[in-house]
């Protein structure tokens, strides 16, 4: 059997794998990504958070990021029931980047692949890992491209960043159950010919079509716009026809949607996905790491997917230089710890989201401005900026907050 050494061996070609590749690569080690499908290839997680600028810069994507002209995003727009709440990067509590970019998720995810390898890493498409054997950090992994043919890579340090593949986790049984309830969302892309820069200009839009159910909006420079609907798959179950029929129903019933999105026309039949939340039991182990999605998915509302994929990504990638050049690391404290500050604090506010306690917060009247700033920041995804109560404290400020204003506006009333 074909057998191939490298120092680092990276599982996925997503950006999770490509940022470590690409910061591991260029301390001068060898790596090379394993990806099991072909690029370009559909994904959702399509509304980046400024945070994850500092990782694409870091990795050397943002000049070929910005090349392909996607849609600028500069903040988030919250409606319910007509009610509009914005969050402008521009006023977040933390310093960093103040905007990023709306992206179909096939187009940007093979522009950082393309990039990696031309910075020298080379990426083996529609490969498939089947086995790892770790003697002790060094391991040999066994692969099988789509003719069948099997070789081995022997590698002294796995980053694995597959993703909703969760290949370490699957073959070493570490999948853990997520605490988020199970959800599902209905979406696809459309021709949105209706868009108007007036009232809807860089941002996302997320309307609150009743409690528990939420629709995201995601305009792209190329003239179409991602749109779905979330929420318990028992009230997907009330809903009459296929997919088309669903969603164009759905659609009709949010006033804010109705008329803009009437007869629009689909780019692909809405597509269903659910029961998403997952989580691992470790995310390191002798010899390997777990990146992105494979570490930890939460929920799409604060579009939290593509930051903690790419931050977590960029923190391992140094800890694996460290590792390879001899130092001892502990990962716990290094890298676990602080990569659960920040799922735990984006798992917060979705839980939040989900409660109505948000809905309280967002739309409140007379808003408190340096409140809202440290709210806007983590949106933005800075979740690791613990000097911010609403991230340090991220567990009870919330509920605190909503109580403020509930007893506020009882008083005024």
């Amino acid at each position: 059997m074909k057998t191939e050494k490298v120092d680092v061996l990276v599982i996925g070609a997503g950006p999770a794998g490509t940022v470590a590749a690409s910061i591991i690569n260029k301390a001068g080690f060898k790596v090379k990504i394993v990806e099991k499908l072909k690029f370009p290839r559909f994904v959702i997680g399509e509304s980046l958070l400024p945070r994850c600028m500092e990782a694409l810069t870091e990795a050397g994507f943002v000049e070929a990021v910005k090349a392909a002209g996607f849609q600028e995003k500069f903040g988030a727009k919250f409606v319910k029931n007509g009610k509009i709440c914005d969050y402008l990067f521009a006023d977040q509590f933390t310093p960093g980047w103040n905007w990023t970019w709306q992206v179909p998720r096939e187009e940007f995810d093979k522009i950082l692949a393309d990039t990696v390898e031309k910075m020298g890493v080379p990426v083996s498409y529609e490969t498939t890992v089947t086995a790892i054997e770790f003697n002790e950090s060094d391991s040999v992994t066994t692969v099988e491209d789509l003719e069948g043919n099997k070789s081995q890579i022997e590698a002294r340090f796995i980053v694995d960043g597959s993703g909703y593949g969760r290949v370490i986790p699957r073959l070493f049984n570490l999948d853990k159950p997520s605490n988020l309830v199970p959800r599902k969302t209905l979406f696809t892309h459309v021709v949105d010919t209706k868009r108007s820069m007036d009232d809807e200009p860089n941002r996302i839009t997320i309307i609150v079509h009743k409690k528990g159910i939420w629709v995201w909006v995601i305009p792209f420079s190329n003239g179409n716009t991602s749109v779905g609907f979330v929420g318990d798959p028992e009230f997907f179950k009330q809903q009459q026809g296929n997919n088309e029929e669903q969603l164009r129903a759905l659609i009709a019933t949010e006033p804010y949607l109705s008329d803009r999105l009437q007869d629009v026309k689909m780019i692909f039949e809405p597509r269903v996905l659910e029961s998403w939340s997952a989580t691992s039991s470790t995310f390191y182990g002798d010899g390997f790491v777990l990146t992105g999605n494979v570490t930890e998915f939460l929920d799409p509302v604060f579009s939290s997917g593509v930051t903690l994929a790419t931050v977590s990504s960029q923190m391992a990638a140094h800890l694996v230089i460290r590792t390879l050049n001899g130092e001892n690391i502990d990962w716990q404290k290094e890298y676990t710890e602080p990569m659960m500050q920040g799922v735990d604090t984006f798992r917060s506010y979705v839980m939040a989201w989900y409660e109505g306690t948000l809905d309280t917060i967002f739309f409140a009247d007379n808003q408190v401005p340096n409140i809202k700033s440290m709210i806007c920041s983590v949106l933005a995804g800075y979740v690791w900026d613990t000097s911010n109560p609403y991230v340090k404290d991220h567990k009870t400020a919330l509920q605190k907050l909503a109580r403020t204003i509930d007893l506020r506006d009882s008083l005024i009333k």
